[in-house]
């Protein structure tokens, strides 16, 4: 932190120091497909070996399956997957990231997996490295990103939960891949 120290207009010496602080959140970083991606450190509930996977019938591609995680089914989205690629390969580093995602009831929150290749770290970093999501050239859809940072010379993708894990789309889709569209 920098410390400013201001005198007032008439030069009286008194001084009033002024924190300057530098706000950084912190971010579980990950790699898919060879790119690292970043989700914050606040939706994260845990992070647990990729296991005991149920497929369930006529869900939407990007849905794995399901997990009993202590009593309680959660959702596993194959992230790779969600982004229009092909799905990612189960290897000895894959994890399942959970997440906590809000429902469309306010205030309620629900439990998904994501399928990531490995997990890297947890980064503290600064919102002022903070770039917002390019408007073109991005890999995966625009809504999808919160914003890249640079870390260690190298760009992560920092990722908006709330587009990529969210329940109302993905129940479109699944109503669309169990044929229940309108005739």
């Amino acid at each position: 932190m920098n410390a400013l120290v201001k005198t007032d207009r008439k030069g009286l010496g008194n001084q009033v120091a002024v924190q300057a602080a530098v706000e950084e959140k912190q971010y579980l970083t990950f790699m898919l497909g060879g790119e690292m991606f970043s989700i914050s450190i606040l939706s994260i509930k845990e992070i647990i070996w990729y296991a005991n996977l149920t497929e369930v019938p006529m869900m939407p591609a990007c849905i794995r399956g399901v997990i009993n995680l202590r009593g309680a089914v959660v959702p596993v989205m194959d992230l790779s997957n969600r982004f229009g690629k092909p799905s990612t390969p189960v290897v000895k580093s894959t994890c399942i990231v959970i997440i906590e995602v809000p429902t469309a009831v306010e205030g309620e929150h629900q439990n998904m997996g994501v399928v990531v290749d490995s997990v890297q770290a947890v980064l503290e970093i600064p919102t002022s490295e903070i770039e917002p999501s390019p408007s073109f050239g991005a890999k995966i859809r625009p809504d999808f990103i919160e914003g890249i940072a640079k870390v260690n010379g190298k760009f992560v993708i920092l990722l908006n939960v709330n587009r990529v894990l969210s329940t109302e789309e993905i129940s479109q889709m699944g109503q669309v891949a169990g044929g229940v569209e309108a005739a």
